[in-house]
């Protein structure tokens, strides 16, 4: 009996060996399916944030276009009221010029009538 108990004890160690092997092994697998989709986790995150990238310069492109337009109409704001100012300036100076001028006029006047 105690050699059929040896042989059982023997066997069972093996069995309980074997299962132990059978779930490393699995485990080995499970890590890596688990390493596989960390992979394709990644690999989408880093989709996803050229996706941001590239939106992100999008808006920032736009921006910089609108404040190139922006710039170009205060450029042209300011050109067209600086050239309602000239006008204005040369309409005062040309007043000015015809009061000096009819000063002049009087003056000469006055001189030869005394």
């Amino acid at each position: 009996m105690g050699e059929s108990q040896s042989r059982y004890s023997i066997v069972e160690r093996l069995t309980q060996t074997k299962l132990e092997i059978m779930t490393k092994k699995s485990e080995l697998k499970e890590e890596l399916k688990h390493r596989e989709q960390r992979i394709e986790e990644v690999k989408k995150d880093l989709e996803n944030w050229n996706k941001d990238i590239e939106e992100d310069m999008r808006r920032e492109r736009r921006n910089k276009e609108r404040h190139v337009e922006k710039v170009h109409q205060e450029y042209v704001n300011t050109k067209d009221r600086i050239a309602e100012k000239e006008k204005t300036y040369d309409t005062k100076i040309k007043a000015i010029e015809e009061a000096l001028h009819s000063i002049e006029e009087i003056s000469k006047s006055a001189v030869q009538i005394s």
